[in-house]
């Protein structure tokens, strides 16, 4: 049979994802159908869900993935338009061998690519490696799968309200970005008592309002505005596939994913004292110090949503969750990252407590901090050149934790550079306790940066 071979740029650590017909084509979503069907099929399985996001090349490569799965011998289940949680779900929910996203997640509208499970885990790194060399030897199953179509919009949505327990009254804005979210995102806020109020709910793969992504702080100012001109408590934005949340307080202050852990740790250790609760190295010490005082056991770990899911399940953790607004809850849920989840268990948090979303926010402790600055590195280089930065930092015996890249401390705070997983590009980060220590601390990377012959990005 002949073989397929897909653009090297396509085959990601944590997913599959491209141009749309520069980079990725149907014929890709075909091969990746037959290539995942095969991998199901050599452990036994037989059923997977599929589902797709909202942007306008996803139908044509829905059809394409779902014939490369029958063709390999699997049945599918059609779970149609949703956000990516609601196919996590559904795998749960249906019990089957595993499940495949269609979809460009918060990346440009022009780019598409596909998540997947393989049984209740994800998918990722070796892994999706594997599909390519399956794919180009040709070596695929056959047979003649199924098509259902399954409807489990409404068993999701009231699975995520069944979390919601408050009695205080809230009010709220929520802003979906026209991304797959918005129908689950309207209908779970009917369900909820209080004020509610939906921004762009309407899928639309154009996103003419704004693009959808919570992590970028241009694309909340329409929640931001919704928020203080209807005077409410929170605003909850979520990206194109509804996996990643971004919030906002009642001052119009963005809280970053670690602000929000700090909250939903205190809610978990409450009820599961000494558990541990996990971080990306990105995520401030703040955090850390927070949940060891709280009774829990902190742990930093590598970036990366399949990661952070994999260390979960290994240590047993009941939460986790990332800067870039992933955050897993397995304490209630099924530890995967749904955005609409979390903002059901925030929400839970206010509505049954006395304090708004912003005295909890003004409790917390200041610090000074960059954003997450990314600067282009090649890709042959990126790894090689962080490895000699830990090298040369362990001659000199400085506190350097080396569990993703470089972070180290110092008596102003800290500072991190590592290496991303998905882009050829260097990412750098520093938090300080002062505006001083933090100029003190760009200085330093400052100079690391230049002693490997890197310039500095000018946002540093």
């Amino acid at each position: 049979m002949n073989g397929h071979r897909f653009h090297p740029t396509i085959l990601r650590e944590y997913d599959i994802r491209g141009t749309v017909g520069e980079t990725l084509f149907p014929e890709d979503a075909r091969a990746v159908g037959r290539a995942f069907a095969t991998v199901v099929r050599a452990r036994g399985g037989r059923r997977v869900c599929v589902g797709r996001d909202g942007r306008l090349s996803s139908p044509e490569l829905h059809r394409a993935l779902v014939e490369g799965l029958r063709a390999g011998g699997v049945d599918v289940l059609d779970l149609g338009l949703g956000p990516t949680p609601m196919m996590y779900f559904a795998v749960h929910e249906l019990d089957t061998d595993g499940g495949i996203q269609v979809t460009g997640s918060h990346n440009p509208p022009n780019h598409n690519g596909f998540k997947l499970m393989l049984g209740k885990a994800s998918f990722f790194g070796e892994q999706i490696r594997e599909l390519g060399r399956i794919a180009a030897a040709g070596d695929f199953c056959e047979g003649a799968g199924s098509l259902e179509q399954v409807n489990v919009f409404e068993r999701y949505v009231a699975r995520l309200a069944r979390d919601y327990h408050g009695t205080r009254p809230l009010n709220v804005v929520w802003d979906a970005g026209n991304g797959a979210a918005g129908p689950a995102m309207a209908a779970l806020a009917a369900r909820l008592p209080g004020r509610h109020h939906c921004l762009y709910a309407e899928v639309d793969g154009r996103f003419p309002n704004h693009h959808p992504d919570p992590t970028e702080p241009h694309n909340l100012v329409a929640l931001i505005d919704a928020v203080q001109a209807r005077g409410a408590e929170v605003g909850i934005a979520f990206d194109g596939d509804g996996d990643r949340i971004g919030v906002v307080d009642g001052k119009g202050r963005i809280l970053w994913g670690d602000q929000l852990l700090m909250i939903l740790a205190e809610d978990v250790l409450a009820r599961l004292p000494g558990s541990t609760i996990i971080a990306d190295v990105k995520a401030s010490q703040v955090l850390f110090d927070r949940i060891a005082a709280l009774g829990g056991r902190p742990l930093m770990w590598k970036t990366g949503h399949s990661l952070i899911k994999a260390k979960m399940v290994e240590t047993g953790a009941p939460l986790a969750g990332e800067m870039s607004g992933h955050i897993f809850f397995k304490d209630g849920f099924y530890g995967h990252d749904d955005a609409l989840y979390v903002a059901i268990r925030l929400l839970d948090i206010l509505g049954r407590g006395h304090r708004t979303l912003a005295e909890i926010r003004d409790a917390m402790p200041q610090t000074f901090s960059t954003p997450e600055v990314r600067f282009a590195c090649p890709e042959d280089k990126k790894f090689t050149l962080v490895a000699e930065l830990a090298r040369r930092l362990a001659e000199e015996g400085a506190e350097v934790d080396t569990t993703d890249g470089v972070r180290v401390r110092s008596g102003d705070g800290w500072w991190l550079l590592r290496a991303s997983n998905t882009q050829a590009v260097l990412v750098a980060r520093a938090e300080a306790r002062s505006a001083e220590g933090l100029e003190r601390l760009k200085a330093e990377l400052r100079a690391r940066l230049r002693a490997l012959d890197i310039e500095p990005p000018p946002s540093f």
